[in-house]
């Protein structure tokens, strides 16, 4: 499974509630898109940006491009939904929320989805044209009503919702069906049964039945028109009642199987619960049953290997993202068991081991067993090519500034955060190169440089001395592992 569309309903309807321009924008990083109309603009960040889009008079304005590195704005008429799209690591798309959405809110005034045809099934006519109908709402009349091509909606104000000519002579116009988006407002309480989940919903109860993109779900104990292996009989502790989105499987969030044939799954809109979620009994040091809720320091596997980082994906690629599963307790390079193993485990820095299980000491008999440290991690002095496999601890840049951590968005807000780029290893401040640019770089804490390179030396200049910066200890081994080097800086 997988999909990478935000809840964008959950957002657009905390948009009158935030004051954040952004709010109304539904943001995915490391795309471009083709389209043929667009605009470009020089601005400051993303807020300046969304602000020419808003304010953008040579077409409509769906969406937005912009890379942080570069200040480069690009307003677009086009969102993903309409064409094509492909890979650029340097950049982040904005899409206007309003703009993806295929439901409605009330009776579907602000409705700007792509539906064209009438209930009964007939296409709809072109709010522009005259034929075969004269028109009494026209984009010339109505400017802000949305009458682009022949998607229905409803300038009226029409009780019964968005309609639209259509291109049967003998029927002037007719309404669209157009469902209803679900009102997924935020709760506070607590609890399995309310209409909010905790961590990545399994204990999720509501009664939510319609995905992010407006789809009904499919019945749990139907299989049309998707069969599938989901029963309330082999799954009796999950929930799987009427057609409410469950998450059965551990998936980043509750989804559903839909009724659209061409469209088998898809994830629902269910907002995060205010409160945090409980905590009693997730701080044991030692060994408990399988270990699930060890919260220990134990950082070495059984063998002696020291264990991967689990927000890094170096040596071994993996889907155990702390951001992805918030309450597995995935810190630092801890030995977890966040998949139900017999007992908690980790990723090892040992290329040739992927996995390995760790010796925890059980809670019956602790005396005299500590914890294993973590390791240090292994520090360069130069680095080789273009630097994206510098995996050291320089922190400084070449005039001196000190670097902003990557998970950090002060001074400089950006994109390039460990989440995004999971093979860059952007732990701490220590200078990288995740988007292959011509050496190793970071954003600076100087609120007035955004960012800069880093001092140091490449490991073939024999003629110059490493950077002083550099912590001094044994070069990393070379694992043979690269990573791709086409930069997204370039713009089309």
């Amino acid at each position: 499974m997988g999909i990478s569309k935000a809840a964008f309903l959950f957002l657009f309807l905390l948009s009158s509630v935030k004051g954040d321009i952004l709010d109304d924008y539904s943001r995915t990083d490391g795309v471009w898109i083709l389209t043929r109309k667009k605009q470009f603009y020089e601005t400051n960040d993303e807020k300046e940006c969304a602000d020419k889009c808003e304010a953008e008079r040579n077409f409509t304005c769906r969406a937005f491009l912009f890379t942080r590195k570069k200040l480069q704005c690009l307003t677009l008429a086009e969102n993903a939904k309409m064409t094509v799209t492909f890979a650029s690591t340097d950049t982040v798309l904005y899409e206007k929320i309003i703009y993806l959405m295929q439901c409605k809110r009330g009776i579907g005034t602000d409705y700007r989805g792509t539906e064209a045809k009438t209930q009964r099934g007939i296409p709809c006519q072109k709010w522009a044209e005259k034929i075969p109908h004269k028109p009494n709402y026209t984009p010339e009349k109505h400017p802000n009503a949305g009458l682009e091509e022949n998607y229905c909606r409803n300038p009226d104000a029409d009780e019964n919702g968005p309609w639209c000519y259509t291109t049967d002579p003998a029927m002037r116009f007719d309404y669209c069906a157009i469902p209803e988006c679900e009102d997924q407002v935020m709760h506070t309480g607590e609890g399995p049964q309310g209409e909010c989940m905790q961590c990545n919903g399994e204990d999720y109860r509501g009664e939510a039945s319609r995905t992010e993109s407006g789809l009904e779900c499919q019945h749990w104990d139907v299989q049309e028109p998707h069969m599938h292996g989901f029963i309330l009989k082999h799954y009796p502790e999950k929930d799987l009642k009427m057609n409410y989105c469950r998450n059965p499987d551990g998936e980043l969030r509750p989804w559903c199987f839909t009724t659209n044939p061409n469209k088998r799954w898809e994830y629902c809109n269910i907002p995060r619960c205010a409160t945090p979620p409980p905590v009693s009994g997730l701080d044991s040091q030692c060994l408990s049953g399988r270990g699930e809720d060890y919260r220990g320091r134990i950082a070495i596997t059984e063998s002696g290997n020291a264990c991967q980082h689990w927000n890094t994906q170096f040596p071994h690629k993996h889907g155990w993202v702390p951001d992805r599963y918030p309450c597995k307790g995935l810190e630092e390079n801890y030995c977890r068991n966040p998949d139900g193993e017999k007992k908690p485990w980790c990723y090892t820095t040992n290329s040739n081991i992927r996995w390995e299980y760790c010796t925890i000491p059980p809670c019956d008999r602790t005396e005299g067993i500590a914890d294993v440290p973590v390791q240090a991690p292994l520090t360069e002095e130069c680095y080789r090519g273009k630097g994206q496999s510098y995996r050291g601890t320089a922190s400084v840049t070449v005039s001196g500034k000190k670097c902003q951590a990557w998970s950090s968005m002060f001074p400089h807000r950006h994109i390039k955060t460990p989440e995004k780029f999971p093979d860059a290893d952007l732990r701490e401040n220590y200078c990288r190169n995740p988007d292959g640019d011509s050496s190793p770089w970071c954003f600076t804490t100087d609120p007035n440089t955004i960012w800069e390179y880093c001092n140091l030396k490449r490991c073939d200049d024999h003629a110059q001395e490493p950077a002083p910066n550099a912590s001094p200890g044994m070069m990393e081994q070379n694992t043979g592992w690269t990573t791709p080097t086409t930069s997204g800086n370039s713009w089309l």
